[in-house]
C-alpha cells in the first residue's frame, strides 16, 4: 500500500480521461479504476472529458456518475482535440497528483498506484509511461519510433514514448502549463522548459484494443513535427525574440555584405591589372548578396517588432514561483 501523505488537497489522485466515442469501454474502465484505487487506499476523482462524441458516451458518463460520486464529466459542444480536453481537465483537477490515461482500455489502471508513488515518494515532477511492448500495427509503431527519436534529439529529454497517454504529474505542473493545438504530445517538453526538470519514465502495460476503432492517422506525424518546431521556438525565444531573429538577420546581412565586397574587390583587382571583368550586376552572386542583405534587414526588423510586442504584452513579467519563505 502506498505511503499516505498529509496534505491539504481534497483527494490524493485526480485522473483526467479525454474520450471520443468510447461508450462501450467506459463502464469497464471506471470499474477497473475504482477497484485498483480502493485496494490501494487512495482517494481519487475521475474527470471524463467528452470531446464531442457522436455516440452514447455522454449518456453513459451521466449514468456512471450517479453510481460513483468520484466521477465527474465535462462535455464539449464539438470535437476540439485531445490537447483542449487535457487543458480543461487540468484546470478542474483538485488532487495532489494528476494522472492522464486514454479511455480505450489500452492503458491499464493497474499502473496508477505506482505512478502516484513515483510523484509523491520518488520526487518526480512528471512521469511518462513507456509502452515497451505495443499491440499496434507497423504503420503506427515505425512512425512513432521516428517521432520519439527526433523529439529526444531536439528536446534533450530521454524518454522512449512522448505520446503515451498514461502519465502522472505533480499538481504544480498541470496548474503551471497550458496545452493547446496538438501540443499534448509535447507536455514533457513544455514542462521542462517551464522549469520542471525531474522527469521520469515507467514501463507500462499496453492492452489490445477491445472496443471501437483507433483514431490514429498518419497525418498526426506531419502535424506533430510542425508542432515540435513551434513549441521549440516559442519555449526558447518567447521572451527574447530578438535573439533569434536578430542573430539570423545579422548573419544574413553580413554574408550579403561580404559577397558584395568580394565582387567589388574582384572588379577593382582585375581593372587594376588591365584584365577584363564583368560588371558586378551581371554576376549571379550579386543577386544572392542582394537577397541576403534584404532578408537580413527584414529579419532584424521582425525581431525588433517582436521585442516591442513582448515588452508591451500583459505577461512579460509572468514567472513561475516554486516556493516562498516568510
Amino acid at each position: 500500500m502506498s505511503k499516505r501523505l498529509s496534505h491539504p488537497f481534497p483527494v490524493e489522485l485526480s485522473i483526467v480521461i479525454p474520450l471520443l466515442n468510447e461508450a462501450e469501454s467506459l463502464p469497464e474502465l471506471t470499474r477497473w479504476i475504482n477497484r485498483v484505487l480502493v485496494e490501494h487506499g487512495l482517494t481519487y476523482e475521475v474527470l471524463l472529458i467528452d470531446d464531442g462524441s457522436t455516440d452514447d458516451s455522454w449518456d453513459v458518463i451521466g449514468e456512471l456518475a450517479e453510481t460513483n460520486k468520484n466521477l465527474r464529466g465535462i462535455r464539449f459542444n464539438r470535437n476540439y482535440g485531445k490537447s483542449a480536453a487535457l487543458n480543461v481537465g487540468f484546470r478542474e483537477t483538485v488532487g495532489r497528483v494528476v494522472c492522464t490515461m486514454d479511455a480505450d482500455l489500452q492503458d491499464s489502471p493497474e499502473e496508477l498506484p505506482e505512478l502516484y508513488r513515483m510523484i509523491t515518494e520518488g520526487g518526480f515532477d512528471l512521469v511518462s509511461g513507456w509502452k515497451q511492448k505495443r499491440y499496434d500495427p507497423l504503420s503506427k509503431t515505425i512512425p512513432t519510433k521516428l517521432f520519439n527519436g527526433v523529439t529526444r534529439w531536439i528536446s534533450g529529454i530521454q524518454l522512449h514514448d512522448f505520446n503515451c497517454g498514461l502519465k502522472s504529474y505533480d499538481q504544480r505542473v498541470v496548474k503551471s502549463i497550458e496545452v493547446y493545438g496538438e501540443m499534448h504530445r509535447y507536455i514533457p517538453v513544455i514542462a521542462k522548459w517551464s522549469g520542471f526538470r525531474k522527469i521520469g519514465e515507467k514501463v507500462v502495460q499496453h492492452q489490445e484494443r477491445k472496443y471501437g476503432v483507433t483514431k490514429f492517422g498518419l497525418e498526426r506525424f506531419v502535424y506533430g513535427f510542425l508542432d515540435l518546431m513551434s513549441i521549440t521556438f516559442v519555449s526558447r525565444f518567447r521572451r527574447r525574440p530578438m535573439h533569434f531573429f536578430g542573430t539570423m538577420g545579422t548573419l544574413s546581412f553580413v554574408l550579403g555584405m561580404l559577397i558584395t565586397l568580394w565582387l567589388v574587390g574582384e572588379k577593382v583587382y582585375l581593372a587594376f591589372n588591365n584584365l577584363k571583368a564583368r560588371d558586378v550586376t551581371d554576376q549571379p552572386l550579386f543577386f544572392l548578396a542582394l537577397v541576403a542583405v534584404v532578408l537580413g534587414a527584414m529579419l532584424f526588423l521582425t525581431g525588433f517588432l517582436a521585442e516591442l510586442i513582448q515588452l508591451n504584452g500583459p505577461n512579460r513579467n509572468d514567472y513561475l514561483v516554486r516556493e516562498r519563505v516568510n
